[in-house]
């Protein structure tokens, strides 16, 4: 997936939908149907501002009589009790859609928010932030274009864009440089990366010529000797340190010199942003 908005962006909405409306909106019939209304969505607290596209479709899809004018840009931050959007159209319809749309949007700008929380303590290191496959089921392209937003960068997508080896791939090939041939073998022109515990391993991985080596729960000082023999390499490797980063040690594990740092809590531990919807006359 490039920078872009996610293929599957119509698919999401719909399959969050139906999960939600089922057969129809029983409630919203209270409402009487000519009805129109303007809603004022409210970001509670200081967020990165992510989903807008996802919320725009959500009003699309379920009535598309429903109008959308957003204060912010995707993206951009904001402050908290700040007004993102003003939606104007058929009650019923923004009734239907609120939930849905909200969804998105917290969901979305909590992994912006976070993911930009840790670029920033790595700012000037040259080291950049990853993701990982630690996704919610059905949501993963979304999370991932959110930490694109936040200024992180993507890991691989799925199983079937790059080959990584871990350890029971190792176990079941039997060294490193067996697991490396045999990517090679059957998925050639694909980036392999292997997964490694020590320095040992290291040296193993550079010497089978991995593209990426996973440093694993390596100490700070395990973490400067492996920087230091890969730049001795006469084919370094990128450097993707993993395991046990919190944001506490993140700038200290940046310093190090590794090329990247993988954190699955940008999507697995994400709390939603805190957002409402609230509802007024529409104007004249």
């Amino acid at each position: 997936m490039s920078g872009g908005l996610p293929a599957d962006l119509n698919e999401q909405v719909s399959r969050a939908l139906r999960e939600d409306i089922g057969p129809g909106d029983v409630t919203a019939r209270l409402v009487p149907e000519a009805q129109t209304m303007r809603a004022r969505i409210v970001c509670r607290e200081p967020a990165i501002v992510c989903g807008i596209p996802w919320a725009e479709e959500t009003f699309r899809q379920v009535d598309a009589r429903i109008h959308a004018r957003w204060s912010c840009a995707e993206g951009a931050p904001v402050h908290a009790d700040s007004v993102i959007g003003v939606i104007d159209g058929p009650a019923r319809g923004i009734l239907t859609a609120e939930r849905t749309a909200l969804n998105f949007l917290q969901l979305l700008s909590a992994t912006a928010t976070v993911t930009r929380r840790h670029v920033d303590a790595v700012a000037g290191t040259g080291c950049r932030i990853l993701d990982t496959r630690k996704t919610i089921p059905g949501l993963r392209t979304a999370q991932k274009y959110a930490v694109r937003i936040g200024g992180g960068h993507n890991h691989r997508m799925g199983l079937y864009d790059m080959v990584l080896v871990k350890e029971n791939h190792i176990a079941a090939a039997g060294s490193i440089a067996a697991a490396v041939a045999a990517a090679r073998r059957e998925a050639p022109g694909i980036r392999v990366e292997v997964e490694t515990e020590n320095l040992a391993e290291l040296e193993q991985a550079l010497a089978a010529g991995a593209d990426v080596i996973m440093l694993d729960e390596f100490s700070l000082a395990d973490l400067r000797a492996a920087v230091a023999r890969n730049r001795a390499h006469p084919d370094p490797a990128v450097l993707e340190c993993s395991g046990s980063v919190s944001f506490e040690r993140l700038q200290e594990i940046a310093s190090t010199g590794v090329d990247c740092v993988s954190i699955g809590g940008l999507t697995k531990h994400v709390r939603a942003i805190d957002l409402s919807m609230r509802f007024e006359p529409p104007a004249g």
